[in-house]
């Protein structure tokens, strides 16, 4: 039966390149962009690693090169006066907001070996894991019991330990920030392991990342960003209420205010825009080449109506000629994705796209890229198919 539906087809061969051009390139088109909609899908279900329910971020800009630098007072003023706020359960302190879209990139060196391991890093005061509804594997968070000591106390996810410190725990390790023989160089001491942390949202890759310890009392640079852990119910009428009393404190500063729920929303809607363009590019595209698919299955079945008077004249049924167009077109298609294949998957083994082309992600793209192909080819073939299989012999063999 292959060889049966195989020799036809390489006698045409001229004539079905152009068809197997448009497959492929259909199949690349949908490969891409089911790529990035599993790849979403895939990280969307990832651990995020904190909360933003009922969580507000402010943040306090200040003017010129003093207000940027830690001042003890002005930090613990404006922590007691938002906590005498009803609305407000718990307040800390950050160098970053999450969802701002912002990244803070640094090095950490193992003081033996000076290996270098890439991270991101975010600071924040003792309250930020309980503003956050952040959760430990192992370990604790830092606290006031770490302030003063010469090894500045850091939490990082279970992935920095895992390349860190690969078959021991990670708890008790010391690690430097930045390179050990250089002025600035700082020792960390680890205290807790958590499962991850991804700042910008459901859609961030997942990374290398520690979270440093800021003191309010010793650290040089002051936090721009201050959240707020308030009431459930909170409505955003409370925002004037909160700009007017960071007002009472610091007039000269401006300030911007925001539910972090509302920046999650807003966060996901700019993360999907890409996949969203790319999908309304990939419909028009298969319509076109669905189009076009259509056009050359009806002239090629239209050239082979003597091949199918022959066939209908020594006994062959309505249902085996249009068994015979179906499952040429499949095979055809198949053919046309295999070439498609020995290309792409090229992008797991060489990892050129790191791992937003992973085997589970690869795999299901594939396959689901190759249903898709299939469901074009048959509903293009549809029509031609019953077409050349309503032909009568008498009719086909007189064709001209």
């Amino acid at each position: 039966m292959f060889s049966h539906l195989l020799k036809p087809i390489w006698k045409r061969k001229f004539k079905n390149l152009l068809l197997s051009l448009e497959i492929l390139l259909a199949f690349f088109v949908v490969f891409g962009l089911v790529l990035m909609s599993v790849r979403y899908t895939q990280l969307y279900h990832l651990p995020l690693g904190f909360a933003s329910d009922n969580v507000w971020s402010v943040r306090m800009m200040s003017v010129g090169e003093a207000g940027k630098k830690n001042d003890t007072a002005t930090a613990e003023n404006f922590q007691r006066s938002l906590a005498a706020l009803p609305e407000i359960e718990r307040l800390a302190y950050f160098n970053y907001s999450p969802y701002s879209n912002s990244t803070w990139s640094s090095a950490v060196y193992m003081p033996e070996t000076k290996l270098r391991f890439k991270i991101n890093v975010m600071e924040m005061t003792d309250d930020g894991p309980g503003v956050l509804n952040m959760k430990l594997l192992e370990g604790r968070w830092f606290s006031a019991e770490d302030e003063g000591k010469a090894e500045r106390a850091v939490v990082i996810n279970k992935k920095l330990a895992m390349e860190m410190f690969p078959g021991k725990s990670a708890l008790g390790q010391t690690i430097y920030d930045g390179e050990p023989s250089s002025q600035g160089a700082q020792l960390l001491r680890v205290t807790g392991v958590f499962e991850a942390f991804r700042n910008k949202g459901e859609f961030m890759a997942p990374t290398s990342f520690a979270i440093m310890r800021h003191s309010i009392n010793s650290s040089k640079d002051r936090m721009e960003f201050a959240l707020l852990k308030v009431k459930p119910g909170t409505s955003r009428a409370f925002e004037a209420k909160l700009n007017q009393q960071l007002k009472l404190i610091r007039n000269d500063w401006s300030y911007r205010i925001a539910p972090l729920a509302d920046m999650r929303r807003a966060k996901l809607t700019e993360d999907t825009i890409p996949l969203m363009i790319l999908a309304v590019m990939a419909a028009f595209l298969l319509i076109m080449v669905a189009f076009g698919l259509f056009g050359v299955l009806w002239q090629n079945t239209t050239q082979r109506i003597p091949e199918i008077g022959l066939r209908r004249a020594v006994g062959a049924s309505s249902g085996d000629i249009y068994r015979q167009i179906m499952s040429e077109q499949l095979l055809l298609s198949s053919i046309a994705m295999l070439v498609g294949l020995i290309f792409l998957i090229q992008l797991p083994l060489t990892g050129v796209l790191g791992e937003a082309a992973n085997w589970p992600v690869f795999i299901v793209a594939c396959l689901i890229s190759m249903a898709v192909i299939y469901v074009i080819s048959l509903l293009c073939s549809l029509y031609p198919a019953w077409r050349a299989s309503r032909l009568s012999p008498t009719e086909a063999l007189h064709y001209e």
